[in-house]
């Protein structure tokens, strides 16, 4: 648990962790050793001199004094250094986060990593500030007790060390037998929520069908599951509880018995048998503690599982001397990644327009986000001003894209904010002229707030077209060399269409670019135009060269302007 908890903090982190699980040992072996001083002050009381007993008292006091300010100490370490690590271990995951390949953040992984940043990392710090003092005492105090117990009495230090195996054993048999329940109790939570959204998001489906008074079927199935995981959980945990007790319980009974018999024999005197007895009633605390624990230690480690397995996911490589190209030409040798793209070669001069149609699923946003570095191509190479992007590094090839997409993510904040996302340092002279080029002012200019008016989380608050306009003036701002667009129209009203379309075209101005579109119409004006389709270009050329060449372009068009 605690190797797991510090290859997670990594070299960073895990200082501060290691001096503070230092402390805890100490502060356990000084709770073990302090209870040796029983035997004197029990020796004086039994003995025919009760007063000497105070000497031993001030030393047994000062002891357990000791004691108390390292136990203070340490359970406070561990509380500072969890509040700590707590933010450290958000900066952590969040730089990480911010690496990994873009083409990662699959629909479930997005949902995975927000409970992790979320409840999972709370509960995997909370080991740190509530759960490692009770782990280390459970395990330095025993064993300190029992080296107290050999040094007494051979003979019940080595009953009690001869218990030590069988509480381990019952210990990781409990683990491992939970452990599977864990994992399913997991997957049931999971999909219960998934069902859960479902459910609320199939409402005008389940309503317009007049089925509201039905409960949703998948969303019964996934809670019985939820109620079937947990009580397997509790039936799987309640052996574990049931055994380590009864077995530490029964160590403190043959010791007691041993106790009694070695006493009565004369072997050892009644001040050592009644230390003893303090000792495994003191060893048997921490122990029955670990097993009330064991339920969140699982949890939390569970939870430090998946945030290692994330951690661990290897983030696209950085070059160690990034080149910058001068050009902004563009080209695509040979590229292929997975079975979207398949021996792919364009070529766009600087300056000039490309884009690219074809059917849903061709791969035409996949060559966007290979162009745009979202994740490595398999074969071939993508090509920026003669230099391969992998060679350019992340941030060098950010400063000379500009993308536009068709769902376009607002933060939020005012709709200046979010303009300036493009270039933050921009005066506000070059804000208003960007937002004049998108046409986004007409938008500002009728709503109440103006340039402050909060756009709500994820631009809920503006209609598709307006949040358009603003991704536009956020991308004329950038003014970066290269402009990406994707499906940026297709699904616009022709108002807020003729709005966009406006703006994109000064946004292209002067400038490489790579457009997908599905309205052809759009891509007329195009110098190079590409048929793409199972990964593979079918044809390319201009839109009249097509249109002469009567192939799979010439039909889409005829397609798109039939009864126009």
């Amino acid at each position: 648990m605690i190797r797991l908890l510090l290859r997670v903090l990594g070299p960073t982190y895990a200082g501060p962790v290691r001096r503070t699980v230092v402390l805890m040992t100490v502060t356990g072996v000084v709770e073990g050793l302090s209870y040796a001083l029983l035997v004197p002050v029990l020796r004086a009381l039994l003995g025919p001199t009760p007063g000497d007993v105070w000497p031993w008292l001030a030393v047994f006091g000062g002891a357990v004094t000791v004691y108390a300010a390292l136990r203070f100490f340490s359970d406070l370490s561990g509380f500072r250094v969890g509040v700590t690590l707590l933010r450290g271990v958000y900066h952590l995951l969040g730089d990480h986060l911010a690496k990994l390949p873009v083409a990662w953040y699959t629909a479930g992984r997005v949902g995975e990593v927000s409970v992790l940043a979320s409840r999972g990392v709370l509960s995997a710090m909370s080991v740190i500030a509530h759960l490692l003092s009770p782990l280390v005492s459970a395990a330095v105090t025993p064993a300190t007790i029992v080296v107290v117990m050999l040094a007494f009495d051979w003979r019940l230090g080595l009953a009690a060390l001869l218990a030590a195996p069988v509480v381990v054993l019952i210990q990781r048999w409990s683990s491992r037998s939970v452990a599977a329940t864990d994992t399913g109790r997991a997957r049931n939570d999971r999909e219960a929520t998934a069902r859960v959204i479902e459910y609320l998001q199939a409402q005008p489906v389940l309503r317009t069908g007049g089925r509201t008074g039905e409960r949703f079927r998948l969303l019964d199935d996934a809670l019985r599951g939820v109620r079937r995981a947990s009580s397997r959980m509790m039936l799987a945990t309640l052996p574990g509880v049931i055994g380590l007790t009864l077995t530490v319980q029964a160590v403190f009974t043959a010791l007691l018995a041993l106790g009694a018999y070695l006493a009565l024999g004369g072997d050892i005197g009644v001040a050592e048998v009644l230390t003893i007895l303090v000792l495994a009633a003191r060893c048997a605390d921490p122990l029955l503690s670990l097993a009330e624990a064991g339920g969140k230690m699982r949890v939390a480690r569970a939870e430090l599982v998946r945030l290692d397995a994330v951690l661990r996911t290897p983030p696209l490589p950085e070059p160690a001397e990034p080149v910058s190209p001068n050009r902004s030409d563009l080209e695509f040798a040979s590229v292929g990644f997975r079975d979207v793209l398949d021996d792919v070669s364009l070529v766009v001069p600087a300056g000039r327009r490309l884009a690219v149609v074809g059917p849903s699923g061709a791969g035409k946003t996949t060559l966007l986000r290979m162009l745009a570095r979202f994740a490595d191509v398999d074969r071939g190479a993508v090509l920026v001003g003669g230099v391969d992007v992998r060679d350019i590094g992340t941030a060098g090839l950010m400063e000379r894209l500009a993308i536009v997409f068709q769902d376009v993510y607002l933060f939020d904040g005012t709709i200046e904010e979010n303009v300036r996302l493009g270039r933050p340092d921009a005066d506000d002279a070059a804000v208003r002229a960007a937002a004049t080029a998108a046409r986004l002012d007409e938008v500002v200019e009728r709503l109440p707030g103006g340039w402050s008016t909060n756009v709500g989380e994820g631009g809920a608050l503006l209609s598709g077209g307006e949040r358009q306009r603003v991704s536009i003036a956020r991308a004329l701002l950038k003014d970066a060399p290269i402009v990406l667009l994707d499906e940026v129209t297709s699904a616009l009203d022709p108002v807020n269409e003729a709005a966009v379309h406006e703006g994109i075209e000064r946004l292209m101005a002067g400038r490489t670019v790579v457009l997908v579109a599905h309205r052809l119409h759009t891509v007329r004006t195009a110098d190079l135009i590409v048929f793409l389709d199972g990964g593979r270009v079918i044809e390319q050329g201009t839109h009249d060269e097509l249109l002469a060449l009567g192939g799979r372009y010439a039909a889409y068009w005829d397609l798109a302007t039939a009864g126009r």
